[in-house]
């Protein structure tokens, strides 16, 4: 794809996106917000339909009869109804001359499924308990993306995710990534085609579940990312498609762009961002999520939709961008937001201040694909060790914990690709050598400047392609608990959860080794500096193995080995190879020899 760079300097403000709206006409009086709102003994309802001749609600509450809303202004509808309560089933009639559209509330939190009915939802009912959870700094964070109805393999529901969750924090991950859960037409899903953006999908539990599933994380110490789709909506089971009605050259109506601004890879939805109305339900669901749902951060799903199309730039995208970003970061302090934009765009992570989108960090392309070629070509000579050598070291800024860095994810394991032990032997997956070579990616992973992200299942090396009808594989976990274990001591390191590692959260990274005739990469990592901080990562990237290499290292003394990734005791494949602490001779530069052996990762610690 051509690389998008892309910098607007107009930054639009972000007010807080709820709507207050006065009483009209009514009897009694109305509350604000929008949708179904509990308030006076009842529910408000509020609607925006510009181009609808008359509104009205029906529900389980009234017989399914209309009940007139009365329009306030600029295409608004609203109206009071005694006795509505949390659960009741309703939905919005919208006439345009003599038709009548029925038509789920935009705004619903529940839905009965994608093509029922809206329910009515108490979003004060969940209790919360003493949930005070605060994200980590981002240099310190784990990322762990997780499709919910496929971690769960007996019922793929937040519930059963959330039994989980020790497992995780067990793990050492910090955080998790849920790939977006807005309900979509019918049960199964990546989740990248939401109908209903404020509505929790119900094969997943719905509103509740999310909820509990995200207090129960909070209460082990992990985040919860979640992953939203602006770029486009639907296209199935979607209400929002000519809404009240209007529509020009047989678009999508009010909530769309309406021209060939519309076109997206997933069908002609564009959100029309230029609209005020439309930036300010998208701004909704943003404040939504973080507010009323305490999620911790967002990840935008392929952002360059949103500020391109085939008719070209999107100024509005961008701004809507930078609203979002805006928002979270005053609203929400401490929340991470994060792009899909992998168009190595350093507009996208620069401060709203300079132009930039604002984003806390964005999938680095820069990073997966040279080091997934590297770890899946079939004959060493054809690794480009330079070109891992520039996934170490790329950054987006002078934040290297701007970018998110990773070997595989729903992309990178699906469309085409599978795992990276299957990829490195198709058929063999459980072989030595792709072990070894996943063990590579895991150490360039969670060793390199970045915010480390695992794909599910990556830990007990799953293999084959990502498919959301194909439950994870736990077994493979019980087979593979040593790669497990290897993981969980990669994870300990990242973190300096022995205290030795300070410098893996820390900004800077030195290239110490590239040697090309043996594919062996090594570099430094520091924080501030010292014992307990300086850290030196060495990867061999051939299986040629080394009795005695010799190595520069940043400082004479001490280097303690707290990581080979080839130990016997990660894999019964892996065959013993004496590598010990090493001490570093005095000179310019200091250097030391040590065992190397082939495909390993070896991580050292001053002492």
């Amino acid at each position: 794809m051509t690389q998008l760079l892309v910098v607007w300097r107009t930054v639009i403000p972000c007010t807080f996106p709820y709507i207050h709206f006065m009483t009209m006409t009514t009897e009694t009086p109305t509350c604000p917000g929008m949708g179904a709102i509990l308030c006076a003994e009842g529910a408000t309802f509020r609607v925006w339909a510009p181009h609808a001749d008359a509104v009205a609600v029906k529900g389980s509450f009234n017989g399914w009869q209309r009940a007139s809303l009365t329009h306030e202004a600029d295409g608004y509808w609203a109206t009071h109804v005694p006795g509505v309560k949390a659960g009741d089933e309703y939905k919005f009639c919208l006439r345009t001359g003599e038709d009548w559209l029925d038509r789920n509330d935009p705004y619903a939190r529940d839905l009965t499924h994608s093509a029922g009915n809206s329910r009515v939802y108490d979003p004060q009912a969940f209790d919360w308990g003493d949930d005070a959870f605060q994200m980590p700094s981002f240099n310190e964070v784990v990322l762990y993306e997780m499709h919910v109805g496929t971690f769960a393999p007996a019922t793929g529901t937040f519930h059963e995710a959330a039994e989980r969750l020790d497992y995780l924090r067990d793990l050492g991950v910090n955080a998790v990534e849920l790939m977006p859960v807005a309900e979509f037409a019918g049960d199964t899903s990546w989740g990248y085609n939401p109908a209903y953006p404020f509505a929790v999908e119900q094969a997943y539990g719905g509103p509740d579940a999310l909820k509990a599933f995200v207090r129960a994380a909070h209460a082990r110490g992990i985040g919860v990312i979640l992953d939203v789709v602006y770029n486009h909506l639907g296209p199935s089971d979607l209400d929002l498609w000519q809404f009240d009605g209007w529509q020009e050259h047989g678009r999508g109506g009010i909530y769309f762009y309406n021209d060939d601004r519309a076109r997206t890879p997933w069908g002609d939805t564009r959100p029309d961002y230029g609209r005020a109305e439309v930036r300010r339900y998208l701004l909704d669901n943003v404040a939504t999520w973080l507010g009323e749902f305490r999620i911790d951060g967002l990840r935008l799903d392929m952002t360059p939709h949103i500020y391109t199309s085939d008719a070209g730039p999107l100024e509005e995208g961008w701004t809507m961008m930078q609203a979002i970003t805006h928002y979270a970061r005053t609203e929400h302090p401490g929340t991470l937001i994060i792009a899909e934009d992998l168009h190595n765009n350093p507009a996208i992570t620069a401060t709203t201040d300079d132009g930039g989108a604002g984003f806390h960090a964005q999938w680095d392309a820069r990073f997966v694909h040279p080091v997934r070629a590297a770890l899946v070509a079939s004959v060493d000579e054809s690794r480009d060790l330079a070109a891992v050598v520039a996934a170490v070291r790329h950054r987006f800024g002078p934040d290297p914990f701007s970018r998110v860095i990773y070997t595989e994810s729903h992309d990178e394991v699906a469309n085409g690709q599978a795992r990276v032990p299957e990829e490195v032997w198709p058929g063999n997956a459980a072989s030595k050598v792709s072990q070894q070579r996943a063990a590579l990616g895991a150490v360039l992973v969670l060793t390199s400047p970045g915010i480390p992200m695992l794909f599910q299942g990556q830990e007990f090396l799953a293999d084959r392609y990502f498919q959301d009808t194909e439950p994870l594989d736990w077994g493979r976990l019980a087979a593979f608990e040593g790669i497990h274990t290897l993981f969980r001591d990669l994870i300990a390191l990242r973190r300096n959860l022995g205290g030795l590692t300070a410098g893996l959260t820390g900004a800077n990274v030195e290239l110490l080794q590239q040697d090309e005739e043996n594919k062996v990469l090594a570099y430094h990592r520091w924080l501030h500096g010292g014992v307990g901080d300086d850290v030196v990562v060495v990867v061999n990237l051939a299986s040629t193995p080394h009795e005695a290499y010799t190595l520069r290292l940043p400082h004479a003394g001490n280097w303690q080995l707290v990581f080979n990734s080839t130990w016997a005791g990660y894999s019964d494949a892996f065959a013993p190879f004496a590598v010990q602490d090493v001490a570093a001779a005095p000179g310019a530069p200091p250097t030391a020899t040590l065992a190397l052996p082939g495909y390993t990762a070896l991580v050292f610690a001053r002492r």
